[in-house]
């Protein structure tokens, strides 16, 4: 296997270096049965949650919470990130497979409840509760893919598994936005839950690829600060993190930005956005392979503000969709690199943590997006110009700081 030379300097990421690995055409493949199911259950849990996603805003406003939009999303990561630390130690002490059913388990369960919560704060509590299941199922499912793919393929494979995600994404919210008004949204509910279930059933036929397996205690459950945030990865982390807010505006404000323009679909930005977003990672992440992580993640960043740049301007259907377009064009770029960096950067034995302390950032990147483009949009149609303006900085901010990590690594790299 091949592998460029360039590696991060150490004072940034941590005591090791990392590096790149490129494509071999005669390593084992990527596509088997394990890979494909997986796929299958991320597609499904995927499905399963982002589906309610359109419908919420208008759901929470008819109880009288319209001033809690912001929490739809910012309840929903703020528990999903901190469950993190303990399903990246669940992941490398109990196993992959546990972790990520237990993450559908959620699902399942939550959608039978909605139908029940019909008031603000109790709806607002099933929103805290519902949010265990990204802490847990992307997780497991991540750790998961790199095990069972050789590493000159990772980004790659990251970014095919993270179509299935994509197409999830994409699905979900625009059927679900038909089912709500084809039926009731109780029928959105129970739709959530069903595919949930299947979720589950598939990971539940699935071999378990986590060597040494300890059996679950209370000491499983004892983290420490090392599994909050694991230093080797600060980088791609804190990348996450900026460019994150952008998605935590787009769930937040989109349902709204949309009955604006007299889209009555609220699911359509979605849809626009995850497919381009799948287009994208079909080869996104294999160019990272080959040149590098950080040049494509650069190429990302910059796509990320024009599409918060154009969402924030527009003013007809035609423009809003384009801006979701562009932001599919960077979310299918750096969804794909920045796992694939991660787990560059990890070592077999703390692979979990590694990937709980991206999606940590992740998800406190989209859930403080998500309050504070709640808080700039205060319910006022001319205050949404200004929370995509403030997400482009956000995203320009994560710019400027690869570019110089990438041109400090080309210098050392001269040096040595």
């Amino acid at each position: 296997m091949q592998e460029s030379r360039s590696g991060e300097f150490s004072a940034l990421l941590g005591s090791k270096s990392y590096f790149c690995v490129m494509r071999n055409t005669a390593s084992p493949g990527i596509f088997t049965t394990q890979f494909w199911l997986l796929g299958l259950s991320s597609f499904l849990f995927s499905s399963s949650f982002n589906m309610l996603i359109p419908e919420l805003p208008g759901y929470l406003s008819s109880m009288g919470g319209a001033e809690y939009k912001g929490a739809i999303i910012g309840l929903f990561t703020l528990t999903a990130g901190l469950s993190r630390p303990f399903s990246g130690r669940l992941t490398d002490r109990v196993g992959r497979v546990p972790v990520m059913a237990f993450g559908s388990i959620v699902c399942f369960i939550c959608g039978f409840l909605y139908p029940i919560f019909t008031t603000v704060m109790p709806f607002l509590l099933l929103r805290l509760v519902h949010g265990f299941s990204t802490g847990f199922k992307p997780t497991g499912t991540a750790a998961y893919v790199a095990d069972i793919v050789p590493a000159n393929r990772r980004g790659e494979a990251m970014g095919i598994h993270g179509m299935c995600m994509g197409v999830g994404s994409a699905f979900g919210p625009a059927v679900g936005s038909m089912i709500s008004m084809a039926f009731s949204l109780n029928a959105l509910f129970y739709t959530s839950s069903l595919f949930a279930f299947l979720s589950i059933a598939i990971l539940l036929n699935m071999k378990e690829t986590l060597k040494e397996k300890q059996k679950l205690s209370v000491k499983s459950f004892q983290i420490t600060w090392r599994d909050v945030f694991e230093p080797d990865v600060f980088s791609p982390a804190l990348i996450t993190f900026l460019c994150y807010f952008g998605f935590g505006a787009v769930a937040t404000v989109t349902p709204d930005f949309s009955d604006y323009l007299g889209l009555q679909n609220k699911g359509y930005y979605f849809m626009v956005f995850t497919i381009f977003s799948i287009l994208v990672r079909l080869f996104a992440g294999k160019i990272s392979d080959k040149h590098g992580r950080m040049p494509v993640t650069i190429v990302g960043c910059g796509i990320l503000i024009i599409a918060m740049m154009i969402t924030g301007y527009a003013n007809s259907v035609s423009l809003f969709l384009t801006g979701a377009a562009f932001f599919g064009v960077a979310m299918g770029i750096l969804s794909p690199v920045l796992s694939a960096w991660t787990v560059d950067l990890s070592r077999d034995d703390n692979r979990g943590r590694a990937i709980a302390t991206m999606f940590i950032s992740l998800e406190a990147g989209i859930g403080l997006g998500a309050f504070l483009s709640a808080a700039i949009f205060a319910n006022q149609r001319h205050n949404l110009e200004n929370v995509f303006y403030c997400m482009a900085g956000f995203a320009l901010a994560g710019l400027v700081y690869v570019v110089i990590l990438y041109q400090f690594k080309r210098r050392r790299s001269r040096v040595i």
